[in-house]
Parts: structure tokens; sequence; C-alpha cells
């Protein structure tokens, strides 16, 4: 009997560096990532749209896979659909949210960023944690949505101009607010860290969750799937949601990240 696995879900390709770092940190388990293309983007959509969209496909995925935990590799779904899940299936759920109390714990002059989805800027969970984590701090809302698109579709052929070109509201917006630290607030952004650091400059710290939420990850799996020896049918599976999609594109990042084609589910 295989290994069941754990499976990610983001609307598209954002998750995959949450991925790859589990894969790093807990290698002998299987893993299926699920890449909600029918659907995206999530960040345009009301709570309420969001929430049916995502319960239905984690309903797709506990039928198909019987994963042991699932990692929502989405801030924006994490967000605002978290609890419903955790109430209506019986398994473990890691939520990827931003990451506004490091961000504090850094911050010396007290003004942060968060870049992020139209939805995430918006939600009171997000209130919330600044409320918990940053009430001495002003806290600067950026909605990169072109930045979520460009990322999934135009991410690899683009150059470094194109890049900066993408990038340069939210550079201009967060320079002008002189902060000194910035959270990325979606997944997608990881994709752009790089170019995004040295855009702001060495002295703002670009802050993520990727370590927290992997370390989360393992907790829950070492408290309720202790590891029973070496995984020999060990896998890591892309799949994806609907029947319109370009399978060139998606191959570009599943070669990058060492993953089998898994199909449409």
């Amino acid at each position: 009997m295989k290994e069941r696995p754990i499976a990610f879900l983001d609307s598209g390709v954002g998750g995959l560096p949450y991925l790859s770092e589990a894969q790093k940190q807990i290698p002998d388990e299987n893993f299926v990532y699920v890449a909600d293309n029918e659907n995206f983007p999530y960040g345009g959509k009301n709570f309420e749209q969001l929430k049916k969209v995502v319960i239905s496909v984690i309903e797709r995925i506990v039928d198909q896979f019987n994963p042991k935990t699932v990692v929502i590799a989405c801030n924006t779904a994490s967000v605002i659909t978290l609890k419903s899940l955790r109430k209506r299936f019986g398994i473990p759920f890691v939520g990827v949210v931003p990451a506004v109390k490091p961000a504090a714990q850094y911050s010396q002059n007290g003004r942060i960023g968060l870049l992020a989805t139209e939805s995430t800027v918006k939600s009171i969970y997000t209130d919330d944690l600044i409320r918990d984590f940053a009430r001495d701090c002003s806290v600067f809302r950026f909605a990169g949505v072109q930045i979520v698109d460009f990322v999934e579709n135009r991410y690899y052929g683009a150059d470094e101009d194109e890049i900066y070109k993408i990038l340069s509201p939210a550079v201009e917006y967060f320079t002008r607010k002189q902060i000194d630290s910035l959270i990325l607030g979606c997944t997608h952004f990881l994709f752009v860290r790089e170019p995004l650091q040295k855009l702001m400059g060495k002295e703002i710290k670009v802050i993520d969750s990727v370590d927290g939420v992997v370390k989360q990850l393992g907790k829950i799996l070492q408290d309720t799937s202790p590891a029973g020896g070496n995984n020999k049918s060990k896998y890591s599976r892309f799949y994806i949601t609907g029947t319109s999609y370009s399978r060139e594109k998606y191959e570009m990042f599943i070669n990058a990240f060492d993953l089998e084609w898994g199909g449409s589910i």
C-alpha cells in the first residue's frame, strides 16, 4: 500500500517554492500539487465565491488522493477559507498567511510593507494579524494583482527589464512609505523575490513564510503520522483543474521543480 500523500493547493504555480522546501525538509513523503487553473486567479474573488471554489477543489483532492495533510499554499485562500476547511474535513490543514509577526519583530522604524492580492489586503484576517502582532507599527498595503498574473503566465521567457517594469509600481509605493521590512503576502511573489530585493535595496528586509509553513507541516506530520521507514515508492506530481490550459506553459514549472505531470483532476 502506497503512502498517502501531502497535498498542496494554489490557484496556480505560486505554492511551488513551498512544495520545494517541503521536499527538502521532509524527503520521505509523497506529494501532490494541484494548480487550480480553472478558478485562477483567487485574489479577485469575493469571500463567498472563494470559499465555494476552494471547498469544491478540496473535495476533489480528498476523493482522488486521500491526503494525510493539505497545505493551502495561497495566502488569499488561507486567510479566507482555512476555518471552514478545518470544520468540514477530517484532516489537518496548514495555511500560508502574511508574515506580519516576524516583520514587526524585525522592523526598526515601525513602517512595514505588505505586498499581497486584493483579497488579502482587504481581509479581516489580515486586519487581525496586524492588530495582534503589529499594533505599534504602520502597515502599508499594496495589491500586486499584475505581478500574480505575470508570474503565472509570463515568468519564463521574461527578461530583466520586463520583471523590473512589473515590480516598479509596488517598489515606488513602498519606497515613498519609507518601510524597512516588506512582507510577501502572496506565494506567487516568491518567484520575483530576488529582483524585488534588488529594487528595494539591501537595507530593506524582504520576508516570506516558507520556513514557518514547512516547520508547521513537519510538526503536524510528526504528531499525526510518524515516519515508518523509507518510502520506496516516493513521488511528487503536478495536477491541474479544468481542461483549458497550456501544458507547455506548466511544463516549464514542472521541469524547474522536478515534478511528474499528473494531468487534470
